[in-house]
């Protein structure tokens, strides 16, 4: 990598310099716009904060005795912590200025602290009158519900708190609702206490999990990224493929997505990665928007690819009261399909347009880069088998995960961490955490008033009574629902909310639930590749100078496959290792691989040489017919398959010899 760097010539190829980077991440990504204090006080009070709120976590995550409690504490105490973090770092509004604590955001820091405080000294009573709330309990939740909507607002933008808003509106509202939306309607001293006194709103179970599993993989990941995990996924990508046909493009795709499961932020991820591999595929030849695409699409598929899956898949763990390895297991097989979709069109782009690859002598040796930073693959490994064969909580694994990356980067003078580095890597990971935790805090409004007032069954009804019994009717409303929710959200909350409203339509309709849950989760990540707000996309596009719109609509094309995916293992949950065989896990996988060649080979116009619109119709045809793994239609898929490969073979006889070579 150092190597590639220092020989690459023009300002095409150049890396995109930081100062951009942090711009685009500050236009796309609103967790990045935090606060530089003036003041060094400010900036060592707000340091030690951080790290307090970490090995905070990690002493529980331990099984420290003096901090076990009951979970409704230690969520005031996750949520409190964060809240005060989240009113110091982030102003309220872009003109405010960053260098220093506004007067009244004290206010919201001090009233924030007080949170977790009233809830210790309270919950003898929420226990004494089961939950039912008093005045000052009405007052303290109505501004808890009030301090969680304006740090969102702050951190993620208005689309989550205006939709949190909607929601408790309608749940005061219900008697005035039109159509299936009616409901018996509740008070708000009824709705406050909900949320804010019991465990089923905001200290629900999405901040459960932030409080617990979210916080522990953001900090392993900045841990990781510290000793330079980052740097060795790009090194080994850039090994293994810098110097195929279209090189670069297939780095960006290996990295992003290594890369992307661990850190659980595309538009970072964009940034992260983007700022090298996309000048290198536009110096290759790809177009600005394609190089834009490659990268938006790889580093989604990132939250999609196991063992860490960008910490939403441990949210669905939770949700559906599995254990993490079944998340695992389920997900592999649809995520490697998903990225083999892109990689095949990349590749075709490539031999049809005559790219190539890097120069062979300027990528790193494999070898070399696994004696370097090689060592730290076994804390991932570790990480591994404690969570899917140890038997072992996803909690003690990630903290002992944790010690040992520390432990092992010390091996190497290349990846050591000196005790400093240790702790800018807890700072960061706390500062990472606030965004997260505060998403799943809002969240919880929008859970808590779904299960009070019973709004997702009534959905979920409706999107079937649509679909009226038809399987991919109920499929394709619930994947129109879940893309419009998802719209400019986060991952996590995304899927949180996708969760809770849309999935519960697959399981009435007697789908497996981890199934249904995959699908919304597909879906709601696949909201940041898709127009018109497509952040991922226009990430990339910041980057690589293409046009914003464009480069989403061309990674719609790219991930394509992944749009069909999910169709495929809720008609075949053999792709999901669900009640499979060998043999049956065998014919599904083949059959959604040849899927997804003919997807590529329909959106790409190319299968050993240049494809008409006829040979292209005819693929996406065959494509679809095997979405359901069933004998008939699997041989007729297969078989477009064949009729386009010797009608190909016989044209190109005719054709220039180069078009007919596809290596």
């Amino acid at each position: 990598m150092t190597e590639l760097e220092k020989n690459m010539s023009g300002t095409e190829a150049a890396p995109v310099d930081a100062a951009k980077g942090a711009e685009i991440m500050e236009k796309f990504e609103k967790e990045s716009r935090t606060r530089k204090f003036d003041a060094q006080w400010l900036t060592k009070l707000v340091y030690l904060l951080c790290l307090a709120f970490t090995v905070y976590h990690l002493a529980y995550a331990s099984g420290m005795r003096a901090l076990m409690m009951v979970n409704l504490k230690h969520h005031a105490i996750h949520v409190g912590l964060v809240l005060v973090l989240g009113f110091a770092l982030y102003p309220a509004f872009k003109k405010s200025s960053r260098r220093k604590i506004a007067w009244y955001d004290w206010i919201l820091i001090i009233l924030s602290a007080v949170m977790p405080v009233y809830v210790f000294v309270r919950y003898p009573t929420f226990i004494s009158t089961g939950f039912k709330g008093e005045p000052v309990d009405i007052v303290m939740g109505t501004i808890l519900i009030l301090l969680v909507l304006e740090c969102s607002r702050r951190i993620s933008g208005p689309a989550l708190s205006v939709l949190s808003i909607v929601f408790l509106v309608y749940g005061v509202f219900g008697r005035s609702m039109p159509w299936f939306f009616m409901h018996r309607g509740y008070s708000w001293s009824r709705i406050v206490t909900y949320l804010t006194t019991d465990i089923y709103g905001i200290y629900g179970s999405s901040v459960k999990v932030s409080a617990t599993y979210i916080v522990l993989f953001i900090i392993f990941g900045e841990v990781m990224n510290k000793c330079g995990m980052g740097q060795f996924f790009n090194d080994i990508a850039n090994a293994l493929a810098g110097h195929t046909r279209g090189g670069p493009a297939k780095v960006a795709v290996l990295a992003s997505g290594f890369l992307g499961s661990i850190n659980g932020s595309a538009v970072a991820n964009v940034v992260t990665t983007g700022t090298f591999t996309i000048p290198l595929m536009k110096k290759t030849g790809y177009t600005k928007e394609f190089a834009g695409a490659v990268e938006a699409t790889a580093s989604v598929g990132g939250q999609l690819l196991p063992p860490i899956m960008g910490a939403a898949a441990f949210v669905m763990a939770e949700t559906l009261g599995v254990q993490y390895g079944v998340i695992i297991k389920a997900a592999v097989i649809p995520a490697l399909i998903y990225y083999l979709g892109i990689i095949i069109q990349v590749q075709m782009r490539a031999i049809k347009d005559h790219l190539v690859g890097l120069p062979k002598e300027l990528m790193p040796r494999a070898g070399q880069v696994m004696k370097e930073r090689g060592h730290l693959l076994i804390p991932i490994l570790f990480l591994l088998y404690m969570l899917i064969w140890s038997g072992k909580t996803v909690i003690f694994s990630a903290f002992w995960t944790i010690l040992l990356t520390i432990v092992f980067a010390e091996f190497r003078k290349i990846s050591r961490m000196s005790l400093k580095d240790v702790g800018d890597a807890f700072v960061a990971g706390a500062k990472s955490t606030v965004s997260v935790a505060i998403a799943c805090a809002c969240v919880g409004i929008i859970v808590g008033i779904c299960g009070l007032t019973g709004f997702a069954l009534a959905v979920a009804n409706t999107i079937i009574s649509i679909g009226r019994n038809s399987l991919f009717l109920t499929l394709l409303f619930t994947m129109v629902t879940c893309m419009i929710l998802g719209m400019g959200l986060p991952s996590i909350p995304s899927y949180l909310i996708t969760a809770t409203i849309a999935a519960p339509a697959l399981v009435e309709l007697g789908q497996p639930a981890i199934a249904a849950h995959m699908f919304c989760f597909y879906f709601a990540m696949f909201a940041n590749l898709t127009p018109p707000v497509a952040l991922a996309s226009f990430a990339a596009a910041g980057l690589s100078g293409g046009d914003p719109m464009k480069t989403g609509f061309a990674s719609v094309k790219l991930a394509l496959s992944g749009f069909i995916v999910p169709f495929m293992f809720m008609y075949n949950e053999q792709l999901l290792l669900e009640n499979v065989t060998f043999l049956s896990g065998l014919q599904v996988v083949v059959t959604s691989c040849i899927g997804v060649v003919l997807i590529s080979a329909a959106v790409e116009g190319y299968l050993w040489g240049r494809l008409n619109i006829v040979f292209r119709a005819v693929a996406f045809c065959a494509a679809l017919l095997l979405i359901d793994s069933q004998m008939v239609t699997d041989l007729i898929g297969i078989g477009g398959l064949v009729f386009i490969i010797l009608c190909q073979k016989f044209l190109n006889k005719k054709r220039n010899p180069l078009s007919a070579n596809p290596s």
